[in-house]
């Protein structure tokens, strides 16, 4: 069993609010959270997935009465976001009997019903969380052999503790085709199988590429609008990551357009069939995909006030991730492959442009040192432990 991290934001939630949204894709062990956090006091667990358990909250104010002092776990609630215009009143009488906070826990797959409901019926009264896969601090990845198991076979439970990199293949393969032809369907617009699994491999050729509407459209046969509507839908089921431009007024040509990640780097190989390390090393998505989980894994460490961005100017001024602090700090960072970087012109004059606060080198080795001008060179575990000071 792999302790997650965010667990312990999960309680924390639960005693400042009177219910928490935990939000994730599937397997990803949502709901392995949810059952720690029930052992530890009164709770009871509905699965609304099993025609039982949908049942019993048909009348959803009987059964809180039912089970008023105890926290309420509803897995799956997406199938029924018309729940929440009811638990709001529920919620507002048990205010005011004294019961404030931690009455109900919802965990998700991050359909935008869900969001959309929610947001309307529950403003003030709801937290979200969202629980990426496992991470590098959380799978202790801090030999070669662990991060590269990680990177290959990205961070759902499942996949990254199968048996054998055939075994976890096979399964990330079943992921995608039940997504494919039950849960998309089920959360969003009809779209045949075929189209959005050809849509989803493509993004996986150009993980980290700068996202051109237009191609991907005459590639799939399709209008740039149907192309954009499939791409929301990825992002709001937290499939793909859409990495926005960091820009200013600073009198230059810039990058308006996002670039575009599949989030889990595992899925990523699964959907261009790379099986091993060694084919990972040699395909041509190697640097993407490692960038997209530098980022993916960083990001899962950063607190709540964060902001990533990416910098690119029109003359080649780079900065691969931004982070923007509430505070209007910045950090710049570069991240590379190789155990020795080096940096390009185009880092150096993109600080100029921006003016990071701190500038850093995320690279595959394991020791931190300084590169000059402000620069530090430090290995990924080494970065998230900065951020997680915060």
């Amino acid at each position: 069993m792999i302790k997650r991290r965010i667990e312990k934001r999960v309680e924390e939630a639960l005693r400042r609010s009177a219910s928490v949204a935990l939000m994730g894709p599937r397997q990803v062990g949502k709901t392995t959270i949810a059952l720690n956090i029930s052992e530890s006091g009164a709770a009871v667990y509905l699965d609304l997935e099993n025609k039982l358990d949908l049942q019993k909250i048909q009348d959803i104010s009987a059964f809180h009465t039912e089970n008023r002092d105890r926290l309420i776990i509803l897995d799956e609630v997406q199938r029924i976001p018309q729940i929440f215009a009811s638990l709001r009143g529920i919620i507002d009488k048990e205010r005011r009997r004294g019961h404030k906070y931690g009455q109900f826990l919802f965990l998700g797959s991050a359909s935008m019903d869900l969001l959309q409901q929610s947001g309307e019926s529950l403003a003030g009264r709801i937290a979200y969380l969202e629980l990426q896969g496992i991470d590098v601090l959380e799978f202790d990845a801090y030999t070669p052999e662990k991060l590269n198991r990680l990177w290959l076979r990205g961070g759902f439970p499942e996949s990254l503790l199968a048996k054998d990199d055939k075994d976890s293949l096979a399964w990330r393969r079943d992921f995608i085709r039940t997504y494919l032809e039950r849960d998309i369907p089920f959360l969003g617009p009809r779209i045949p199988a075929v189209t959005l699994d050809r849509f989803w491999t493509m993004l996986a050729h150009v993980q980290g590429g700068i996202a051109n509407a237009s191609q991907l459209a005459k590639s799939l046969e399709l209008s740039s609008t149907t192309v954009s509507r499939y791409l929301d839908l990825m992002t709001d089921l937290l499939l793909v990551r859409r990495l926005q431009p960091w820009t200013s007024n600073i009198g230059k040509r810039l990058v308006k357009s996002p670039k575009v990640y599949v989030r889990d780097s595992g899925i990523t190989h699964a959907l261009l069939n790379i099986q091993s390390y060694n084919d990972l090393l040699g395909h041509p998505v190697a640097g993407g995909s490692w960038e997209g989980f530098v980022i993916e894994n960083i990001l899962s460490a950063a607190p709540d006030n964060v902001l990533p961005f990416f910098y690119r100017s029109a003359h080649g001024a780079e900065i691969d991730l931004i982070l923007e602090f509430s505070g209007r700090e910045k950090w710049a960072i570069e991240i590379k492959r190789s155990t020795a970087p080096a940096l390009s012109k185009g880092f150096y004059l993109a600080c100029q442009d921006v003016a990071p606060d701190k500038r850093f080198v995320v690279y595959a080795g394991q020791d931190r040192f300084p590169m000059g001008e402000n620069i530090t060179a430090i290995p990924l575990s080494g970065m998230m432990e900065e951020l997680l000071k915060y």
